[in-house]
């Protein structure tokens, strides 16, 4: 089982419908085009959709839908709402 308070989780590893608060980013170039899209520290997400290969989701950033690959979504770390 994961230990919940270290594990590093991603926004690949939510479920659907789960909430989440964006924490850092592993990948700087991409961080700044999903800083320009809303994806802030700090900001609250949901898993919105996954496509039905699993790749890409939906998530919903900033008021709107955002579409990610898993890939990109793996390097947006979060924390995960209680």
């Amino acid at each position: 089982m994961k230990n919940e308070s270290t594990f590093p989780y991603t926004l690949a590893d939510l479920r659907l419908g789960e909430k989440a608060t964006i924490d850092s980013f592993t990948d700087g170039e991409l961080s700044v085009k999903l800083l320009e899209m809303g994806c802030l520290p700090g900001e609250q997400v949901e898993l919105k959709n996954i496509a039905p290969l699993g790749d890409p989701i939906a998530i919903y950033v900033s008021g709107y839908i955002l579409g990610l690959r898993k890939a990109e979504a793996s390097s947006v770390l979060i924390r995960r709402s209680l």
